[in-house]
């Protein structure tokens, strides 16, 4: 959470769109950022919570593949409206499978059966496999920049995350001429992610903020 924020303050001075992915040291659940924290320790066991810097629903991080995007302000991700955003995302996503032999398709319309649960239920656009939601994303847009989180879950078995990230890259530069290498972010941005870490995400008065009554 840390390092998407830190990725999403610097996007306009970093100028390229950012794909990262990360994986979880422990169990964990994130939570939308609207979201009331009350409200989320009832949908999950699992510990700690953490409030996304994102909207939309809790999402467990077990065993998925959690992915983020930055697009600085210049991008044309950044000019879509969310919905459109969300459609040509998870449209991407479906060509990456397809890639690795893998066929979904895009939910035609709502199945909220979790409320306030991202992977209970589909909602519109979501990326469906065998009957079941197996991607969905949040996202934030402000004056920096714009980040989109993702997971996907459960993964398939059939492929490894090694061989669907390449995939998702493949995909991109076929799709919309992108060209992807390797970054290395410089010194202070891993100073602030380490702050944004021990003082914002680490901290119970950010993660429990939003009491229900």
């Amino acid at each position: 959470m840390a390092w998407d924020e830190t990725c999403l303050i610097h996007a306009e001075e970093i100028q390229s769109p950012i794909l990262r992915f990360y994986d979880w040291s422990e169990p964990t659940a994130t939570f939308g950022y609207f979201q009331k924290y009350h409200e989320a320790t009832q949908l999950t066991p699992l510990r700690p919570l953490i409030r996304r810097p994102t909207g939309g629903g809790l999402v467990p991080h077990t065993n998925d593949w959690t992915y983020s995007l930055i697009f600085p302000p210049s991008a044309p991700w950044y000019r879509n409206r969310a919905m459109e955003s969300y459609v040509q995302l998870h449209e991407w996503l479906q060509m990456a499978f397809r890639a690795v032999g893998i066929i979904t398709h895009i939910a035609p319309a709502q199945n909220p059966e979790g409320p306030g649960r991202c992977f209970v239920g589909t909602e519109k656009h979501d990326l469906v496999l065998a009957g079941s939601k197996v991607a969905g994303a949040a996202q934030k847009r402000n004056r920096t920049g714009f980040l989109v989180q993702g997971s996907i879950q459960p993964p398939p078995t059939t492929v490894t995350r090694a061989q669907w990230g390449q995939a998702l890259r493949a995909t991109a530069a076929g799709a919309w001429n992108v060209r992807w290498q390797p970054w290395s972010p410089p010194p202070t941005y891993s100073h602030q992610a380490e702050d944004l870490a021990h003082n914002k995400y680490r901290d119970s008065t950010y993660n429990e903020q939003r009491w229900s009554q």
